[in-house]
């Protein structure tokens, strides 16, 4: 037992008091003479008796009656615990991500948690308490209340290590007080698990919410798959969490007109396929029906009218009828310039250059390259056996310091491929190690750390090497000195440097993820490119060039759907945007498992484990009701005992 008031218990030696009065009277007895006193020595012998009865009774009643008083100001009181007199902060996280979609006995998982806590939470208790996307900083649930029935879910998730160093910068740098950290989640089993920190100076209560059921249907991608004179297949790959489903319907929409309807079983994975028209824009959406999670039963895609990339081939007197294969009118603008009739006024408007075998740079054509690689353009550099390697080594300066030295008179072969290059990406299905390696009779050793290499001789040297903005051969490509043009390499590596020299918008893209393309239009001074969608206008990160725009975003938009790109007030492209679906798979991490000491059930029990942390029993009120008891002891033992 512990007292609020614990000076006041010095009172109790008043008790002395009434011992000092009964004990010690202050009365003097004086003898009178009788005549005949011998009856009259019984009578006074038996009244003493019961005099010192009543005295002992009535004192005793009175010490008790005092110290129930002056306990009862004392303000007695019990605990379960020793922190009951010490300042408490909480710190509630409530996971709003996707999965907490999911239903459990009592509706949505983080529907009812928020339910729970506004129930079960006092109104007036101070607290913080923060989602994925939304914070509330020394509030009250009174006060937030109505913004808390309002929360939506979300596709961003912060990391379990994010939630606990967010959560500890709401606790202040007070020593003295208990710090209590409520996190309410399904602990969905991500990249890295779950793992409490190691902050001793936090009190961890660990709530997992789980579904009913872990059955889920989904929408996974979609892709085009085959390309035919007047159709495209598109292939949708749906992926099952459970038991098999037979005969899911599946849509497929161009805006609000239905193109065409399927059915599929599923097991676990299956593919559906429909064909679409060939060179027409749509807007296209994917749906499924499923009553577990909505997020992930629509997928939206885009095909924007065909574009074509700006091809520009300078050439000395060698003949460029293998690029004219390679860059077909049907994706590129291909054109061609012998370097002494070339229009300088071209090259600003062309995607990519190439510089195919010249003896010997110009330098009002360095000066034109120089600025137009400074402005995102991007350069193919093929040298010829016969090349002034002064006039290359001066373009060079711009691109990381690269250095051509002289010819060497050498077979070699090119043995290795960077398969993890970006130029590469989806070219091979693995590794080749059985390979007809192409060769070269002659070639220009080039610095290898002026860039990255993505073609390399079997001494590790250079054989195509990316610095900066340029693509730089060591070797001429002619049929002289080099059988790479008749090599399989040739394609894809000229092919996929001119398409990522305008990266064009995919099918879709993921929020959340870091996304990158470019919008072929020139933005006027002081303009900027919009998304719009309805009542939504995001101004995306981007960077403007001579003759393209390209467009950066990762966390906005944060809506899944197709977007109006705008240039003032003219729509120049659509894209599309889908939630990651890597919330789709139910897979939990077993958290009691783990750490069952910090483990709850539910939220409820977790606010009452922290209430009955911090409850006292207060005592006065009985001592109060003792004290008055005796009271009337006291005025009955004083009223009946003669």
């Amino acid at each position: 037992m512990q007292f609020k008031h614990p000076e006041l218990i010095y009172a109790l030696l008043l008790l002395l008091i009434p011992i000092i009065v009964h004990l010690f009277q202050l009365r003097r007895f004086k003898e009178i003479p009788f005549t005949n006193v011998a009856f009259l020595k019984e009578v006074s012998l038996q009244t003493r008796k019961s005099s010192q009865l009543k005295k002992w009774l009535t004192l005793f009643t009175r010490l008790l009656l005092l110290a129930c008083a002056v306990l009862a100001f004392a303000q007695p009181f019990t605990s379960n615990t020793d922190t009951f007199n010490k300042e408490r902060e909480t710190v509630i996280f409530i996971d709003n991500s996707f999965s907490m979609q999911a239903k459990g006995s009592k509706g949505e998982l983080m529907k009812r948690s928020i339910q729970d806590l506004i129930t079960d939470v006092p109104e007036d208790e101070e607290l913080t308490l923060f989602t994925n996307t939304e914070t509330y900083r020394n509030t009250t649930i009174k006060a937030i209340k109505n913004d808390l029935l309002k929360t939506g879910y979300s596709s961003l998730q912060l990391s379990y290590d994010a939630i606990q160093l967010k959560a500890s910068k709401f606790f202040t740098k007070k020593n003295n007080t208990i710090k209590d950290l409520i996190i309410v989640s399904d602990f969905q089993q991500k990249e890295k698990s779950f793992q409490l920190l190691e902050d001793t100076t936090i009190v961890n209560h660990l709530v997992q919410v789980a579904p009913v059921n872990a059955n889920n249907v989904y929408v996974d991608s979609a892709f085009i798959s085959k390309i035919n004179a007047n159709s495209m297949k598109l292939d949708v790959i749906l992926k099952n969490i459970g038991s098999s489903i037979e005969n899911l319907p599946i849509s497929l929409y161009n805006e609000q007109n239905l193109l065409a309807k399927t059915s599929v079983t599923l097991d676990s994975d299956v593919t559906a396929q429909f064909d679409i028209p060939i060179n027409k824009a749509i807007d296209g959406k994917i749906i499924i029906n499923d009553s577990q999670l909505q997020f992930d039963n629509e997928l939206f895609f885009n095909i924007n009218s065909p574009e074509k990339i700006s091809v520009l081939s300078i050439n000395e007197n060698q003949e460029d009828f293998f690029l004219k294969r390679i860059y077909t009118e049907d994706e590129f603008e291909y054109l061609s310039y012998k370097v002494n009739r070339l229009n300088y006024s071209a090259i600003s408007n062309q995607n990519i250059v190439i510089l195919n075998e010249l003896k010997a740079i110009p330098n009002s054509l360095i000066t034109a390259l120089h600025s137009y690689t400074k402005n995102g353009g991007n350069l193919i550099i093929i040298p010829s056996n016969e090349s002034i390697l002064n006039t290359y080594n001066q373009l060079f300066t711009e691109y990381n310091r690269a250095n051509l030295a002289s010819l060497l008179k050498q077979e070699k072969r090119i043995t290795t491929i960077n398969y993890s290059h970006p130029l590469y990406n989806g070219v091979f299905d693995k590794k080749i190690d059985n390979f007809q390696y192409p060769k070269v009779e002659n070639y220009f050793p080039i610095s290898k750390n002026s860039g990255s290499t993505i073609l390399e001789y079997e001494d590790g040297k250079p054989f195509l090497q990316k610095s900066g903005n340029a693509y730089i051969f060591s070797a001429s490509l002619s049929v002289k000195n080099s059988n790479f043009k008749n090599s399989p390499l040739i394609v894809p590596t000229l092919y996929n440097i001119a398409r990522q020299s305008l990266k064009l918008p995919e099918l879709f893209y993921v929020i959340g993820k870091t996304n990158s393309y470019d919008i072929n239009t020139i933005i006027q001074q002081d303009n900027v490119l919009n998304l719009s969608k309805d009542n939504i206008q995001i101004i995306p990160k981007q960077q403007p060039y001579s003759t393209k725009t390209r467009v950066t975003t990762k966390e906005e938009p944060s809506v899944a759907d197709t977007y109006n790109i705008v240039n003032g007030i003219e729509v120049v492209k659509k894209i599309s945007y889908n939630y990651d679906r890597k919330e789709s798979t139910l897979v939990y991490q077993n958290i009691n498992e783990v750490y069952p000491e910090f483990t709850s059930d539910s939220l409820t029990q977790a606010i009452n484990d922290l209430k009955s942390d911090s409850k006292i029993n207060e005592l006065w009120k009985w001592f109060v009701i003792f004290a008055l008891i005796l009271l009337v002891i006291e005025m009955l033992i004083l009223k009946y005992i003669k």
